[in-house]
């Protein structure tokens, strides 16, 4: 049995913008896309009630997928190290 590994922590922020609850989120080994695919579907929920879901202290292999996918925006996840991602300023040729 494969040891389970901490993938970063899920904080649910309340309609109001408070912060409501935190867990830890991960599995056996490196994230999947079924990783990405429920915390896309948690955040969903959340949105759906008012509230939404943001990612903090993510591992580098998450990370990566939800760059992959395109989903780290809406997750509000957070680069390694707690460093926020944001919108980068384009750069004019």
């Amino acid at each position: 049995m494969a040891a389970v590994v901490a993938w970063g922590w899920v904080v649910l922020v309340g309609s109001g913008g408070a912060e409501v609850e935190a867990w830890v989120v991960g599995g056996p080994g490196a994230p999947d896309l079924s990783a990405v695919d429920a915390l896309a579907r948690s955040q969903l929920s959340a949105r759906s009630l008012g509230g939404s879901i943001r990612l903090r202290d993510v591992c580098w292999e998450l990370g990566e997928l939800l760059d992959l996918v395109g989903l780290r925006r809406e997750v509000g996840g957070e680069a390694e190290g707690g460093e926020e991602v944001g919108v980068e300023e384009g750069v004019k040729p």
